[in-house]
């Protein structure tokens, strides 16, 4: 029989989290980069070519423009924004199981799981959203050339100078599309693998860095392929400018399937899938080790 389950605690999911969300940073961004200027890249005038050809050469180009430091532009609002927003994301999924237990030992079913792992989407929605937005204008004006924000915070001021705290939070509802089922299909994928490798007899606990990788990878990948379609949408919406799609999303979604087909749902899918197995393996393996460390600091919180 394996040993007693260590008891659920939001709190050390939390801590951990943010640690975990660090890690998924440091291993993402470059690909994040590439992911947003191949989704917001400009559609080339006839007889000329696109500005990247895919993600290689996206990659290629920007390294030998801007060198290493070019992949990691504009990373201080993620490891501001994604501390927190990972910390109270699995703080979420953490809360969203233990309100679903009737006792401390309960072993929760996989819908029980995904219903956890959408509240925690519900949670981080509030902080996303205009983390979101800022990386996205931020990001694009270095591919446009027209710098109108010179970082974050200046970001934020004009938006909210020029349209209040709707400005700011601009692509609430896409976001919430994204997130909500796709946390639920990332954090019951991940629980579902852990399972299916962890041999018979022992516990979760006891699982291999290769195994907790590999979970942690695919379950973003999961995660991402319930999340591309909505998070093209809301690239597109949140840097459009002002008035442009007065219906919201419904309009964004009718613009790009008339003039580029529904396939433009999945733009940035290799830089996307490329992306997700690294960070998330780094992210969940984060997690996991601080987890371990956080049980043995404080074994009864």
């Amino acid at each position: 029989m394996s040993k007693q389950p260590q008891p659920i605690s939001p709190l050390k999911n939390f801590f951990a989290g943010g640690f975990g969300g660090v890690c998924l940073v440091f291993a993402g961004h470059p690909l994040d980069t590439i992911k947003v200027r191949l989704q917001t890249q400009p559609k080339p005038k006839p007889g000329e070519s696109l500005l990247y050809a895919g993600t290689i050469d996206c990659f290629k180009k920007t390294l030998a423009k801007e060198g290493i430091k070019g992949l990691y532009k504009g990373m201080a609002a993620p490891i501001i924004g994604v501390t927190p927003m990972f910390a109270i994301c699995f703080f979420g999924f953490g809360l969203g199981k233990k309100l679903q237990q009737r006792s401390p030992d309960d072993i929760l079913t996989y819908p029980q799981l995904f219903a956890a792992g959408m509240l925690s989407g519900v949670f981080t929605t509030a902080i996303m959203t205009p983390g979101e937005r800022i990386k996205c204008l931020l990001q694009i004006q270095a591919s446009t050339g027209q710098v109108k924000y010179a970082g974050p915070m200046d970001c934020v001021k004009q938006l909210y100078r020029e349209s209040g705290i709707r400005g700011v939070y601009k692509g609430t509802a896409l976001t919430l599309m994204r997130d909500v089922p796709a946390s639920g299909m990332y954090f019951m994928s991940y629980e579902w693998l852990k399972n299916l490798l962890t041999p018979a007899g022992k516990s979760h606990n006891e699982l291999s860095v290769p195994s907790v990788l590999f979970a942690g990878g695919m379950a973003g990948i999961f995660n991402w392929a319930v999340a591309i379609p909505p998070d093209v949408l809301k690239s597109r919406f949140q840097t459009a400018p002002e008035g442009k799609y007065p219906n919201g999303f419904r309009d964004v979604l009718r613009e790009l399937i008339r003039e580029e087909g529904v396939t433009s749902l999945y733009k940035g899918f290799n830089a996307v899938m490329l992306r997700a197995f690294p960070a998330n393996a780094a992210c969940f393996l984060g997690f996991e080790l601080a987890m371990k460390f956080l049980n043995w600091l404080a074994p009864n919180l």
